[in-house]
């Protein structure tokens, strides 16, 4: 859809682009590869519903969340992010897209990754060990809600790559193989944009522009627009089109190794977070 007018009544060129929807609880199997298989020719940009994470669960998700933000920094500093990509990133400390940002991403963040103890041998593996906890006597019950949450996360990603997997003429279990989905580097990372005003114009923005470099990326968000996907990246110039927040949907979006594993059929479209003023919330797997 397109929003022609401000409330000033001049002109607004921005717009809001039409996803498509995958429902996971669809019986017509058929019927969801075949539009799957269209969003990801078009953008790879989507949303997915009734994946079998409760509304309940997710809203006490981003409650625990704004929990853990709303702490003061120098509590926050305490896990800050290790080596591994574990823990707390502050404001301006991310640069998604430096030939274009003045500063880093007027963002805060905090990273969780698959949890392996620090003496098994897979912990030496890149992106593989213990994670960063805040303390339980600081945030009670935290730890446990993120780890379910990361849990239920990504058994919706492996349903969703099940149905890519037949979108490609591939076995359903293709991505479930050990070598695969088996063992994935699955990070979930929460987000917090704190209200910042985003200009292009000046290289002011919420998240720069970038493509994710992984597989599949799954996004929860409140409900404060601030997305924004370019569907030509070659474009000149650029168009960027907002994505529309849905209560309850996962937004999910194609990564640079999937564009790759399917010889560039499918996309990985880059995309960007603006700010309007507003404190902005996002839970993103992937």
């Amino acid at each position: 859809m397109e929003m022609n007018q401000n409330q000033n009544g001049a002109e607004d060129p921005t717009k809001v682009s039409t996803l498509y929807c995958i429902d996971l609880s669809n019986p017509d199997i058929h019927q969801s590869v075949s539009l799957l298989k269209q969003a990801c020719l078009d953008c790879g940009f989507f949303y997915v519903v009734n994946h079998g994470v409760s509304q309940e669960f997710m809203d006490e998700v981003f409650a625990q969340s704004k929990n853990f933000f709303h702490l003061p920094l120098n509590e926050k500093m305490k896990v800050l992010r290790n080596e591994k990509h574990r823990g707390y990133t502050p404001v301006l400390d991310e640069l998604l897209d430096p030939d274009n940002q003045l500063h880093g991403d007027y963002k805060e963040g905090y990273y969780i990754g698959v949890e392996v103890p620090e003496d098994d041998p897979e912990a030496e593996k890149p992106f593989y060990g213990p994670n960063v906890w805040p303390a339980d006597g600081v945030l009670p019950g935290w730890r446990q809600t993120m780890e379910k949450f990361h849990h239920e996360a990504l058994e919706v990603a492996k349903a969703v790559a099940r149905v890519i997997a037949l979108a490609l003429d591939l076995e359903v279990d293709f991505f479930d193989k050990p070598e695969m989905l088996g063992k994935p580097i699955a990070t979930l990372r929460l987000l917090h944009y704190e209200g910042q005003i985003s200009d292009p114009s000046k290289g002011i923005f919420g998240a720069g522009a970038h493509s994710d470099y992984g597989l599949i990326t799954l996004l929860v968000t409140d409900d404060v627009m601030g997305l924004q996907i370019c569907k030509d990246k070659d474009a000149k110039p650029q168009v960027w089109e907002y994505v529309a927040p849905i209560k309850g949907a996962f937004i999910v979006n194609l990564g640079d190794m999937l564009e790759r594993w399917s010889n560039c059929l499918f996309k990985s479209t880059l995309h960007r977070v603006l700010g309007n003023g507003q404190e902005r919330y996002s839970v993103s797997p992937n």
